[in-house]
Formats: structure tokens, C-alpha cells, sequence
């Protein structure tokens, strides 16, 4: 009996491709979680997460039969750039762009902190306070700039592993982070929030 927890993504694709269907299980098992959330991370809305999942491993499934991959040790930059994909040609379909409307849930006028009474645990709190305030102020960004700020500081990729994700040149996806991080200033200026960690 094969030991599929021992193998990388490539060994359990190439297998899968080679007919064992038990490895695209442990593929899926291992990958569902974290594309899902990077998937939901760049379109805000369960439902259409949950669409653009089982889009993208339709897509995978097709493509790995017809044997358009190839063991380049980049299964999940592989993955990525399929889900990134499946979610352009969604905002193709809604000929507009994706962008996070301001609703009660990222309000970012309702950012502030209560005063804390329990002075011992001030930075906890307001280290929680500023990790709350940057999720929602990266709420506010456009679709293609939250997406280049998740992939840069919470996958932990590099820029030319995102231009190759989402299929743009390096100098797009920095150009990407730019405007997000101006923005991001921008906003926490105008709702006074601070963006620093305490100590």
C-alpha cells in the first residue's frame, strides 16, 4: 500500500495522472483548505467562494488528465494560478469589477478602541485592534490589490511568484502593492487608525 502522506504535490499528481485516483484524493485533502481561503480572501462572498473552488478543480482535474502538467516542484503556484483564473473569467461575466462594498460589517468609521481597562494587557489589545483594523481596511481594497497583499504577506510568496500566479509581470504585481499600500495609508488617515504594532 502506497504511503501518500510521505509524497509531495507533484508525486501525487503525476500518479494521479497516471490513473491512481487515491492520489488526487490526498491531493485535495491537502490543498482544499488553503485555496479555499485564499479563494474567498480575494472575493469576499461564500457562495461564490464555494463556486470558484469546485471550478478550479474541475479545471484541475481536466487539465492533469489531458496531461498539461508537468512536475516543475510548483504544484500549488500551479493551483493558485488556476483559482486566480477561474476567478478573472468570473469578473469577466459580471463586466465590472469586484470591488467590497462598505457595509456594516467593514464600517471603517466604527474602527476605534473603547478605552481598556485592564492596563496590563493594553498592547494585547491594541495589537488585536490593529490587526482588525488592517483586515478591514484591506476589505476595502479592490479585488486585484487585496489579492496581491494576501499573497505577499499572509502566503508569504515573493513578487515573481505572484506574477506568476495571476499571470501579470512583476512589475504589475508591484505596481499592485503599491497602490494597495497607498491606500491602505490613505484610509487609515482619514479614519484615524493606526497601523502600528505595540511592543
Amino acid at each position: 500500500m502506497k504511503n501518500y502522506a510521505g509524497m509531495a504535490d507533484e508525486e501525487l499528481a503525476l500518479l494521479y495522472v497516471g490513473g491512481d485516483n487515491r492520489a488526487f484524493d490526498e491531493l485535495l485533502a491537502r490543498n482544499q483548505q488553503k485555496l479555499y481561503s485564499y479563494i474567498l480572501f480575494v472575493v469576499r462572498d461564500p457562495e461564490l467562494a464555494n463556486d470558484v473552488f469546485q471550478d478550479t478543480f474541475m479545471k484541475v482535474i481536466v487539465r492533469l488528465q489531458e496531461g498539461k502538467y508537468t512536475d516543475s516542484g510548483k504544484f500549488s503556484f500551479w493551483l493558485t494560478r488556476i483559482a486566480h483564473n477561474v476567478i478573472m473569467d468570473c469578473y469577466r461575466q459580471q463586466k465590472s469589477e469586484h470591488i467590497v462594498e462598505p457595509s456594516e460589517d467593514n464600517d471603517l468609521s466604527n474602527l476605534r478602541c473603547d478605552d481598556l481597562l485592564d492596563i496590563n494587557r493594553e498592547n494585547e489589545f491594541v495589537n488585536a485592534q490593529v490587526m482588525n483594523d488592517v483586515r478591514h481596511i484591506m476589505d476595502a481594497l479592490p479585488a486585484p490589490q487585496r489579492e496581491v497583499v494576501y499573497m505577499r504577506f499572509y502566503q508569504d510568496l515573493s513578487f515573481k511568484e505572484i506574477a506568476e500566479a495571476t499571470g501579470v509581470s512583476i512589475n504589475t504585481s508591484l505596481g499592485r502593492m503599491r497602490y494597495a499600500l497607498i491606500n491602505m495609508r490613505r484610509m487609515a488617515k482619514q479614519h484615524r487608525i493606526q497601523l502600528t504594532l505595540e511592543m
